[in-house]
């Protein structure tokens, strides 16, 4: 079976994370197609990676696969996220085909204009305290896993799962303020460049919707995330945008796993 898209957009991989959900994404990828791939930052998570090496060969198949997509002729766009921003410093070169930007510009089939950013130069908390933020984030890991331990466990007694951070930013006021914050900030930088909306990633909450700002229609898409609930944002031929639950996609299709088609880059190593 293979996907079909004019173009795929992905965020917050964070390969090197013991929380990311590398397989799920090199399976996916395997089966994708598309003219552009548009990689949302925070794929690399360099922040763990200084903390502890840990480079499952799952990670090495989704560095394969993007690869792969850059030599049979996808345009492939790294944006880099606040997890990978030591990459900022190389925008504007190609590497192994995948070209570096701080942001991009996206034009859909229908014509409308997006801006590509990972979205975090409107996170407050990461901009003025990063070591605050780098406590967060490793907060963040472990609820994530703690909370996998607990869904393997409802699962067994035949329970379906539960998202303990979803919960959380769903219940606590601040963290739905600063969502709706957020995006306000990312539409109206988009607006102001004359763009039609915006794609980012960062804060792990898929959404898609179309809204408006002093009478112009605006549209707000952030990718989700591949830690809690594998999502990507695709473009379909004639410019329609989706959010794929790329979870339930790969359990519907049963697609065939990534397997070792794919020489890895780096034997798998934990330290």
């Amino acid at each position: 079976m293979k996907l079909e898209f004019r173009t795929l957009f992905i965020s917050d991989v964070h390969l090197g994370c013991m929380g990311s959900r590398a397989s799920e994404l090199a399976t996916f990828l395997k089966h994708v197609r598309c003219e552009r791939l548009y990689l949302v930052g925070d794929i690399l998570d360099l922040w763990a990676l200084r903390q502890r090496w840990r480079w499952p060969l799952s990670h090495n198949q989704v560095v394969r696969r993007i690869l792969k997509f850059a030599k049979r002729g996808t345009h492939v766009v790294y944006v880099p996220g606040n997890h990978d921003d030591a990459l900022r410093q190389y925008a504007g070169l190609d590497v192994g085909g995948v070209r570096v930007a701080t942001r991009a510009v996206h034009r859909l089939a229908d014509g409308r204009s997006l801006l590509i950013t990972h979205g975090d130069e409107f996170d407050l908390v990461v901009r003025h305290s990063r070591l605050t933020a780098a406590l967060g984030g490793w907060a963040y890991d472990r609820l994530v896993l703690i909370n996998r331990w607990i869904n393997a466990a409802r699962g067994f007694v035949g329970m379906g799962p539960l998202s303990f951070s979803r919960a959380v930013k769903l219940r606590v006021k601040g963290a739905c303020t600063f969502m709706a914050d957020f995006e306000s900030l990312l539409l109206a930088d988009a607006a102001e460049r004359g763009h039609d909306g915006v794609i980012c990633g960062h804060i792990h909450n898929a959404v898609l919707r179309e809204t408006s700002r002093d009478g112009h229609p605006l549209l707000y898409a952030n990718c989700g995330d591949w830690i809690e609930k594998p999502t990507a944002l695709v473009e379909h031929a004639d410019g329609r945008l989706e959010l794929l639950d790329v979870e339930a996609l790969l359990r519907e299709h049963a697609l065939e796993p990534a397997g070792s088609d794919l020489e890895p880059i780096v034997s798998e190593v934990e330290c």
